[in-house]
């Protein structure tokens, strides 16, 4: 296969593609419907002309019988005045009216016919207008049902990947959640042993720490100063 009949079958490939994905089988039902019926009063007009057309011969054909009476009397009243040549005229004349009414009479045969034919065709194309008329209600309600569904299926589709990113990021937030208890309860465990206080409470411990020492070391200091004291004061009680 050369290159371009790989690209021409592409392109009709392509092109089927497109028109399937365009073509709504409804309007498709729809303008078939539409031909059918176009063509039924084509048939119903056609059978009208026919019928116009034999009324026409009859007419013509009735006419041209009732001039058999009177070319019968004009050749009998030509007899009857020794006009032998006349009365042949007449009477050649009755027989080209009568030949007529015998073609017009074949013509009726053959429209009548014809007639037939085409309102038996009529009947038959009525009716199959009337099936196609049924199925296509039917089998549009049947696509227009499947339409839905397939609106609704892909949306449910898009729903459920729409749940499934969203249970992913509950997931995420559940789990960051997690991660910032977990912080917060480190950071509180960390407050209360004092390892996390601010600067000046440091500070204010570091002093209170040495005013303790300062405090202790005082109350050594008198302490021990009162013990010194003591011996003196009992030396002195007892010499009095």
């Amino acid at each position: 296969m050369s290159i371009f009949s790989r690209i021409a079958m592409l392109f009709r490939m392509k092109t089927k593609t497109v028109l399937d994905r365009a073509e709504d089988p409804r309007e498709v039902l729809e303008y078939a419907y539409e031909q059918q019926q176009l063509l039924l009063r084509r048939v119903k007009q056609g059978l009208v002309d026919v019928a116009t057309s034999k009324r026409q011969l009859e007419l013509q054909a009735e006419k041209l019988r009732k001039r058999i009476p009177r070319l019968e009397d004009q050749a009998r009243q030509a007899l009857s005045h020794n006009r032998e040549d006349l009365a042949r005229q007449t009477l050649e004349r009755k027989h080209t009216v009568l030949a007529e009414i015998e073609a017009l009479g074949d013509q009726l045969t053959e429209i009548a016919a014809e007639e037939q034919r085409l309102a038996t065709a009529e009947r038959q194309l009525a009716a199959r207008v009337d099936q196609f008329k049924v199925r296509r209600q039917v089998m549009s309600a049947s696509y227009t049902a499947a339409e839905s569904q397939v609106r609704v299926h892909e949306s449910l589709a898009g729903l459920s990947g729409e749940l499934t990113e969203l249970s992913i990021a509950l997931g995420r937030a559940e789990e960051k959640t997690d991660q910032m208890r977990a912080r917060a309860s480190a950071l509180d465990a960390l407050l209360e042993s004092g390892a996390l206080e601010p600067l000046a409470g440091v500070e204010d411990r570091v002093d209170r720490e040495l005013r303790e020492i300062e405090i202790a070391r005082s109350v050594e200091d008198e302490l021990a100063a009162l013990k010194q004291a003591a011996p003196s004061e009992e030396t002195e009680g007892d010499t009095s």
